[in-house]
């Protein structure tokens, strides 16, 4: 049975149609992150092989997503897993895609699909309590409507054109995206059994589609921290081993979130401002991530209610992670403290919110060595 091509159905409205001003985009972007971003290397570090990456039209993220490719290390890389989440699909698991390549304007090839992981993938089961979690499909008209995977398609072509400049594109790397849908702890838990393995194979990659803090009315969310800190702590300042100070990366812990209030009508607060309450919550949920904890996340997740699209993905790939460590009985030394957790190289927001009219949408960078 022959399978489709998956179009690139959102060139053209939330990035350029245009291969070469694609390319030039892209190369601009990246061109802009310093390679001495970090104290303790040159990225990419050698092993970081998974990163977090917004997903938003590139007007807005296109820049902030730099900073995560600019940190994936490709060079051992036999497949790239791309991780999304599932914006319009309503899906209790994860579901497999039944197309066999990604096309994007960057060439008129698409980028092919690991059909062999896939079908590997599509025979696995786990316990999750009283149910058995499988992975699904998700037809070729659900993930073209997907924008959280597409999105990472351009970066991750055009990183693989610049590593492999003279292959056919039918040789590169080939994905494997997997979308993930409004699951439990239970069901992340054992998806994340079921990729450990994968995540510990050296050569593969891993993508994590996920915008942060979606607040305003028209997402349903307007928390207000009345104790937030202002002005907010520097977004230089970010739980990446490197910036800050060590207490930076307990806020998830510092906070009483039940005290946090939606607002409505037409509230400005002036002390502090509604962007520096959700410069702290998105801190927040950066701080659980890197600290490595996916119970951590779950908390402060359920706590603030953070509008954080890509929880689930995040959520499934930290459950993964803690399952090998289990399996392998694995802790950090004081020589790889920050091996396998994610440093955060990037924080930006779409805009800064000053009153409760008004909304933004909030895009991190992340990276682990694993």
């Amino acid at each position: 049975m022959s399978r489709g091509i998956r179009e690139a159905d959102h060139a053209g409205s939330w990035y350029s149609s245009n291969g070469q001003q694609l390319a030039s985009q892209l190369d601009a972007w990246l061109d802009a992150v310093p390679e001495d971003a970090l104290s303790d290397g040159s990225l990419p570090l050698s092993g970081a092989r998974v990163v977090i990456s917004p997903h938003a039209g590139y007007a807005y993220s296109g820049p902030a997503a730099a900073w995560a490719y600019k940190s994936l290390d490709l060079s051992k890389a036999k497949r790239i897993f791309v991780l999304h989440p599932s914006h319009h699909w309503h899906l209790r698991t994860a579901a497999l895609p039944v197309v066999e390549g990604n096309r994007t304007p960057l060439a008129s090839d698409p980028l092919p699909l690991d059909l062999e992981t896939i079908h590997e993938l599509a025979q696995l089961s786990a316990k999750a309590g009283h149910q058995t979690v499988k992975f699904v499909s998700m037809s070729q008209p659900v993930d073209e409507a997907e924008h959280s995977a597409e999105m990472q398609y351009p970066y991750i072509h055009r990183l693989l054109q610049k590593l492999y400049p003279s292959k056919a594109v039918s040789s590169y790397p080939p994905l494997v995206p997997i979308m993930i849908g409004a699951t439990n702890a239970t069901t992340e838990r054992a998806l994340g059994a079921m990729l450990a393995p994968y995540i510990a194979d050296e050569s593969n990659a891993f993508v994590i589609s996920s915008d942060f803090c979606h607040w305003g009315s028209r997402f349903s969310y307007t928390y207000y921290l009345a104790d937030a800190p202002s002005p907010a702590t520097s977004p230089e300042s970010l739980p990446n081993g490197v910036s800050g100070s060590a207490a930076a990366l307990d806020i998830h812990k510092k906070h009483d979130w039940q005290q946090g209030t939606m607002i409505r009508g037409s509230a400005a607060p002036r002390a502090p401002k509604i962007h520096e309450s959700i410069a702290e919550v998105d801190r927040a949920c950066m701080c659980a991530i890197a600290s490595g904890s996916y119970d951590e996340f779950l908390e402060v997740i359920e706590e603030t209610g953070n509008t954080v699209c890509g929880r689930h993905p995040i959520g499934v790939f930290m459950a993964g992670v803690e399952e090998l460590e289990g399996q392998h009985q694995q802790t950090n030394t004081n020589d790889d403290a920050l091996k396998r957790r994610f440093r955060f190289m990037r924080y930006e927001r779409s805009s800064n919110v000053s009153s409760a009219k008004d909304s933004s949408v909030s895009y991190v960078s992340a990276f682990a060595v694993l």
